[in-house]
């Protein structure tokens, strides 16, 4: 398969991108650096990323940010930071990205815990990480020739546990290996309009 990894260089993107490389041919995106610029709040870095690249086989996102913050402390604009990120962001990216697919490919994007089980500071994040779970049941209702998409929702992977674990008091961390396999499952797998819930 071609695979594009946007975010294939992060904490958990590097490890999900070097498992899907040791049979695939893995195209890395990201903001900064990678294969290829994507810049997935920009639709038009969007579409010129993609231009470069020809058809695939599966299209896999793992980035997006989010303001994090006290609710008080949160401004209209610190919403709008999630919502053209990682909300509209992974949108477009459905959007754009399933006319580059090859027929019975797969799109795959990343929210994570918070949209069922938020913590103080995250009143923007949840929010963004609750509507692309309904969006992506909604639109994989509508997907042609054979797309399929999904979502991984992840807990606090180990690997950034101490970074994240005074936000998230009493939560156990998950392995790098359920993470890497919960983007497998949507990958290799069959679903479609799926919540892949990786927590515990």
């Amino acid at each position: 398969m071609r695979i594009l990894i946007i975010g294939g260089n992060g904490t958990i993107g590097r490890p999900v991108a070097n498992h899907f490389a040791k049979e695939n041919e893995v195209i890395i995106a990201g903001r900064s650096e990678g294969d290829l610029k994507i810049d997935i709040s920009d639709s038009t870095s969007i579409k010129e990323g993609l231009s470069q690249i020809g058809q695939l086989d599966a299209i896999v996102c793992i980035a997006g940010e989010a303001k994090w913050a006290n609710f008080d402390e949160l401004s209209e604009e610190d919403y709008y930071i999630g919502l053209r990120s990682k909300l509209m962001g992974q949108v477009n990216l459905v959007r754009l990205g399933r006319n580059h697919l090859n027929p019975n490919g797969s799109i795959t994007l990343s929210t994570g815990i918070l949209a069922d089980d938020p913590v103080v500071k995250t009143a923007s994040a949840s929010m963004v990480n609750g509507g692309i779970h309904s969006f992506v049941q909604a639109a994989a209702l509508e997907m042609e020739n054979g797309i399929r998409l999904n979502v991984v929702s992840l807990g606090v992977v180990q690997d950034a546990y101490e970074k994240y674990r005074d936000y998230f008091p009493g939560h156990n961390s998950i392995s790098m290996e359920k993470a890497v396999n919960a983007y497998v499952r949507s990958v290799q797998g069959r679903g479609n309009g799926q919540i892949i819930r990786f927590y515990e």
